[in-house]
């Protein structure tokens, strides 16, 4: 038995009756406008998990410095400073000191700001090539992967995020139940390897029953698709599609540099609607959220909350900084309680799977066709609605877990450096991290507060 529930009373939304005609590619008609159960998962806003931590903002990000002209008589780059005055001089009043024109200065501090925004890029730059690295042996080719932004910073707005990425994006088509095409979604080019990237759930039931799946791309030309792998714990499936080997993969950004407040474009194929565009902001991040039963198993996830319209159909498509990198891909809405038959799409409340878990378990996939994830060996309990910590309700005799000296009844506070008030936040904290980490978790027993060291252990999802 793993820390995941059986039941979770925070599921999403019911599902969306699939439409009865399906236009060909690129087309729309009023029937698009039909609610989709295969859409984009749905969480209703009563019984939502309350954050677990609070958002945090990467030191890379933050704003430089104001340019302030060092102090007189500070050296420069190539400028040593004025010549002292003549040892013969006997006056060294301000009014016969060597002054520096100010041209000097400007130029002195313009070439600190390019020094440092050269630096800040190369960093960021260094930092990605250091990920891609980390994940080659897992399954990824990093000279198959885009990492820089395709936008300059002071080149960048949703009219030219839409240029960039709309041909990296695709519609999917999936069958469902039986029926061709019956569910819709979005997806993006991920690798020069012709792998696209979607959610799970877009493509679950015609996977497990082999059934057709198609892409379409922004110019409506159709290519066939094949499962490489997929993962109901994470939500997320890749598809191989030799044809789109001529189309641009998507630039691939890093979820650890957001900023709450920064501009995001959302793109997909909301309510059938293929290549439309939406954006927003990022409004909240590390937010624990579950995006549907499926598999006998629920997906949650550490999501980035956003405020760009998502809608059913918006599933698997990228979430989009504004120099063009992804950052999540769109998963999950919240609701106003609205349910089949009744109100639904987007409240301005979404949710995406940050990028740098896709990369991981899409590396995973690629390499061995399955996803892996870690556990503790514990059940804990997810309907408590006191949101005073984690409650566990089973520890497993001879789990990681057990062996850290974690008991029934204990309550978590805190995985790792992350705050975690009920069972959802704590599944996500752990989920965040990868098997065979020491994770410290902090844990209330009888008043008395523990810190625990846990090894974390690899689960692998076997997925037909």
């Amino acid at each position: 038995m793993t820390q995941e529930p059986q039941d979770d009373q925070s599921r999403p939304i019911s599902r969306w009756a699939p439409p009865s005609d399906v236009p060909p590619a690129g087309q729309s008609s009023p029937d698009d406008l039909v609610d989709d159960e295969r859409d984009t998962a749905e969480v209703p806003l009563p019984g939502m998990p309350r954050p677990a931590v609070e958002p945090v903002t990467a030191a890379d990000t933050a704003p430089l410095p104001p340019m302030v002209p060092p102090p007189p008589g500070a050296s420069l780059p190539g400028f040593d400073g004025p010549p002292a005055p003549p040892p013969s001089s006997p006056r060294t009043d301000s009014s016969q000191r060597r002054r520096i024109p100010g041209p000097i200065w400007a130029l002195a501090a313009a070439v600190a700001f390019l020094l440092g925004v050269l630096g800040g890029y190369a960093g960021g730059v260094l930092e990605d090539q250091d990920d891609m690295s980390s994940l080659a042996g897992g399954g990824l080719d990093p000279g198959s992967i885009e990492t820089d932004a395709p936008l300059e910073g002071d080149d960048a707005s949703i009219v030219k995020v839409a240029a960039t990425l709309l041909p990296s994006t695709v519609q999917i088509f999936a069958e469902y139940q039986g029926v061709e095409d019956a569910a819709t979604g979005s997806g993006f080019v991920f690798d020069r390897n012709g792998h696209v990237v979607t959610n799970n759930h877009v493509v679950a039931d015609a996977a497990k029953a082999k059934g057709s799946i198609e892409v379409v791309d922004h110019k409506g030309r159709r290519y066939k698709a094949d499962v490489v792998g997929r993962s109901a714990v994470y939500d997320l499936a890749v598809l191989d599609v030799p044809e789109v080997k001529e189309l641009e993969p998507a630039s691939l950004g890093s979820t650890s540099r957001l900023r709450i407040g920064e501009g995001v474009v959302a793109i997909g194929s909301p309510l059938g609607l293929s290549s439309t565009v939406t954006s927003g902001i990022v409004s909240a991040l590390q937010r624990p959220v579950s995006t549907g039963q499926t598999e006998d198993d629920t997906s949650y996830i550490n999501a980035v909350q956003t405020d760009a319209a998502i809608n059913p159909g918006n599933s698997g498509g990228p979430l989009v900084n504004l120099v063009g990198q992804v950052i999540g891909v769109n998963s999950a809405i919240a609701t106003a309680g609205g349910g089949e038959g009744g109100e639904g799409g987007s409240i301005g409340v979404g949710f995406a799977i940050p990028i740098d878990q896709v990369k991981v378990t899409a590396a995973q996939i690629l390499k061995t066709g399955k996803a892996t994830y870690p556990i503790v060996g514990a059940s804990v309990d997810v309907q408590a609605a006191d949101h005073n910590g984690a409650l566990i309700s089973v520890v497993d005799a001879g789990s990681p877990a057990a062996a850290g000296g974690l008991k029934d009844g204990d309550r978590v506070t805190k995985v790792g450096d992350v705050t975690v008030t009920d069972g959802i936040g704590m599944i996500v904290a752990i989920r965040a991290h990868q098997p065979g980490e020491t994770v410290e978790f902090t844990v209330m027993r009888n008043g008395a507060r523990h810190e625990l060291k846990i090894k974390l252990e690899a689960q692998t999802e076997n997925l037909a």
